[in-house]
């Protein structure tokens, strides 16, 4: 039988702020002792008051303007209750029923170029969990560190219908939240969070199928692989007459398969209703106003501009605004080099910048500070001048890496500067010649590459410095006497 597959994610997305959603507590857990980044609030001592975070706010709104979303004139928080060794005072502070964003979407396109819309029912700020660490079958241990760091929990509609649209939707929305400042994107530290819920149904039935939830995936391969087992799954519980139960399922890497974690037969009542301690939010739409104009230019409409302004192809303008702060090196650059030298700008960044980028690990803004975007303009203008090749232009990026010099010093004192001496060039030229007769033979004999071999013999007795295309001129023109 042919199924159909509806696929719906909910991302919980770590605020950058430097304090927690609801106290001054440092909110820089990730790498702190266990129970070191805590205060009176984040463990729900009696006696506390939250104190909403106006950053974590001005973030949640700035995020659901870049979703499309609509931004609630009035909204509210809630109490969460359920009772969890990580969840200190027995509730979480979150919104229910009257979230900060609703009715969003997000555009994605498929890698057969078909673009989708994928809508987003909500965007809600809440409140970090802490976490436990398991030890053996009798015991575990808890670190509040994470308890109360600022969250956005963001909701698609059940628009996705596979598991590779699923994985562009993650990560096209980490790729817009990284870019607004707001979430770090990094997901093995947890900071970006992605739940799955998924369901199959025979094509045509209107109704949907039994809704499964898949955990635990923290890499966006892992999300495509989690969703395509559990579609082979559900549907062998199909074919062979079974039904399928609504459960919560991780993913575990190591068997490459789903596990049954716990049924989910009824929903949870947690017994919302709202905070007391923090009176609803009415946002001016004079404040939503503002926070659209503090919006930096987002990739879509980043990528646009760089193949209109700049003349790029679809693949280069993709790399090069996939990461704002690329993006912004590449401007960089250009702003000195012109629009015109925008092309081998782009060749540069995305050959041996990006390569020194993998192979250092470093940030492009440390990166910046040896080759800057002065010296780089001026590596590519000696190449366009003929001055050096693109083999001795490699050396000299390589040492403006390591020493930070500018291109012409580094020219100047190694000597590399192209020769374009028809005198010299001509006498490489007749010794490569009279060094290599079969060669010359077959050159003469309609093997007209040939003459690449000899090419070669003369760059390499100048060390490289020869002007290549003078250089095969010259050959030229020997070999026809």
């Amino acid at each position: 039988m042919e199924y159909e597959v509806t696929i719906g994610l909910e991302v919980h997305a770590q605020i950058l702020t430097e304090s927690k959603m609801f106290s001054g507590c440092s909110a820089a857990y990730a790498y702190a002792p266990a129970n070191t980044v805590i205060d009176e609030v984040s463990l729900g001592l009696p006696g506390t008051l939250p104190v909403l975070n106006q950053g974590a706010l001005v973030k949640a709104a700035q995020t659901g303007l870049a979703l499309n979303c609509h931004i609630a004139e009035y909204c509210e928080f809630s109490r969460k209750l359920y009772t969890y060794p990580d969840l200190p005072k027995a509730w979480q502070i979150s919104m229910y029923d009257k979230p900060i964003c609703v009715n969003g979407y997000l555009d994605i396109t498929t890698e057969d170029g078909e673009v989708r819309r994928i809508g987003i029912e909500r965007a809600h700020m809440e409140e970090d969990t802490g976490m436990l660490q398991h030890g053996d079958a009798t015991h575990s241990l808890v670190d509040y560190n994470r308890s109360g760091v600022p969250l956005l929990e963001i909701v698609s509609a059940p628009d996705i219908r596979s598991p590779e649209e699923a994985r562009l939707y993650a990560q096209k929305l980490r790729q817009i939240l990284v870019y607004l400042g707001v979430n770090s994107g990094n997901l093995e530290e947890g900071a970006f969070r992605v739940d799955a819920n998924i369901s199959i149904r025979p094509k045509g039935q209107q109704e949907y199928g039994t809704k499964v939830e898949i955990k635990n995936m923290n890499s966006f391969r892992n999300l495509e692989r989690a969703l395509n087992y559990e579609i082979e799954r559900q549907r062998q519980v199909l074919d062979s007459g079974g039904t399928i139960i609504q459960e919560t399922r991780g993913w575990d890497e190591a068997s490459a398969t789903t596990v049954a974690q716990r049924s989910k037969e009824h929903a949870h009542d947690y017994r919302y209703f709202p905070e007391p301690d923090i009176p609803p939010l009415e946002l001016s739409r004079e404040w939503v106003a503002a926070r659209r104009a503090e919006l930096p230019e987002l990739p879509d409409a980043k990528l646009a501009r760089f193949k209109d302004e700049y003349g790029l192809s679809e693949q280069d303008a993709a790399l090069l605004t996939n990461e704002r702060p690329i993006a912004a090196y590449f401007e960089s650059v250009v702003a000195v080099a012109g629009a015109d030298k925008a092309k081998p700008v782009a060749n540069w960044v995305l050959s041996e910048i990006f390569r020194l980028l993998n192979e250092t690990d470093e940030p492009i803004e440390v990166l910046a500070q040896r080759i800057t975007p002065a010296h780089l303009t001026e590596l590519v203008n000696v190449v366009a001048n003929g001055e050096i090749g693109s083999t001795v232009a490699k050396q000299v990026f390589e040492e403006m890496y390591r020493s930070g010099d500018a291109p012409s010093a580094i020219i100047n004192a190694k000597g590399l500067r192209q020769i374009n001496d028809t005198a010299a060039l001509r006498s490489a030229a007749q010794s490569a010649i009279s060094a290599n007769p079969k060669v010359v033979e077959d050159y003469k004999s309609g093997k007209t590459a040939a003459i690449k071999f000899l090419l070669g013999q003369v760059m390499r007795a100048t060390k490289g410095q020869a002007n290549p295309k003078v250089a095969e001129e010259i050959l030229q023109e020997e070999l026809a006497k």
